[in-house]
């Protein structure tokens, strides 16, 4: 039996309660994997709350990523070692001391790369990842805006984008997390609390607009995430930590032949060669120290319904990771 965290309905952070479940011998391509760090995202809010449909009936065992240490592997698993070092980032799961899962989710880390980074940074960093090498492949030179810089995805993002030589600027809530976003690679920081970012967009870029709006935000930023957007321009939406972004018409685009998208990651690492090459390159760019992992939350296992409490209030900045 493995201690774990599963929500026995939808709804809020209460829904979560610390259950003993079974730990089954992993199968065929299977692996075993004991978690020494866990992951926290919006994604699983989502699933909690019922924003996202649940693959089960009831108890849903949440969490998208986690690092830890192979203990066993079942027939046909050859390119993985029992006592190696892995992590992973999949849909729900991840909240408990042990799991079997798939083995070709699971990425060798190497020995730089300590758990608690690596489960801070698996989906986040792989998101950054996607969202400016594949989804809309950002180019030296290019200005960007980036919603929610002080958040564990724009932190990477912003650092990323500057290695690249992007101008990105960034939104964030309120004089701290606007620093903070500064500090991690934001050429500008609109505060979204006290200015209308629309208009400082326009007033930076000399009313040229961005190339592209990334916005994991929704209804919050939607429609201004439009309209910053200079002809040919790309909105990219890959999240609703407000709420879904409403009304949304293809008309919408008419105003400057732009494009819009909804990425989802879990579709890009589904494609292993993309996983290993992705993976290879976040923990390259952390290795050299263009990137730095900002876990700035650390709550045990068993609080993760504080975790997500302060998660959905917007206390929390950077990454935050659950401690078996």
């Amino acid at each position: 039996m493995v201690l774990a965290i599963a929500a026995e309905r939808t709804g809020g952070p209460e829904v979560l309660r610390v259950r003993d479940l079974p730990l089954p011998e992993p199968g065929a391509g299977e692996a075993l994997v004991r978690h020494r760090a866990i992951g926290v995202n919006f994604i699983d809010t989502y699933f909690r709350n019922g924003l996202y449909p649940w693959p089960v009936e009831r108890d849903l065992v949440l969490g998208s990523e986690a690092a830890g240490v192979i203990e066993a592997l079942g027939p046909g698993v050859d390119d993985l070692e029992v006592g190696q070092r892995v992590a992973y980032t999949i849909p729900n799961g991840a909240y408990a001391e042990a799991r079997v899962l798939e083995a070709r989710h699971l990425v060798p880390l190497p020995d730089a790369i300590s758990d608690e980074v690596a489960a801070a940074a698996m989906l986040k960093g792989l998101t950054a990842r996607y969202l400016l090498h594949d989804t809309h492949p950002v180019q030296k030179g290019d200005t960007v805006l980036f919603h929610a810089a002080a958040g564990g995805v724009g932190l990477i993002a912003g650092q990323w984008l500057a290695s690249m030589g992007v101008q990105a600027i960034g939104t964030a809530g309120g004089p701290e997390k606007c620093a903070l976003a500064r500090a991690h690679g934001y050429a500008h920081v609109i505060d979204y609390r006290s200015e209308d970012f629309v208009a400082r967009v326009r007033e930076i870029t000399g009313a040229r607009g961005v190339s592209a709006t990334y916005d994991s935000v929704g209804r919050d930023t939607y429609p201004g995430s439009l309209e910053v957007l200079q002809t040919f321009g790309h909105f990219i939406s890959f999240g609703q930590s407000s709420g879904p972004a409403s009304g949304f018409s293809l008309a919408d685009l008419a105003r400057g032949s732009l494009s819009a998208t909804r990425p989802v990651l879990f579709h890009y690492t589904d494609n292993r060669a993309w996983l290993l090459k992705a993976a290879d390159d976040l923990f390259a760019m952390i290795g050299s120290g263009k990137i730095r992992i900002a876990i700035n939350q650390r709550f045990p296992l068993a609080d993760a319904a504080e975790a997500h409490r302060a998660l959905e209030a917007r206390k929390t900045t950077g990454s935050t990771v659950l401690i078996p």
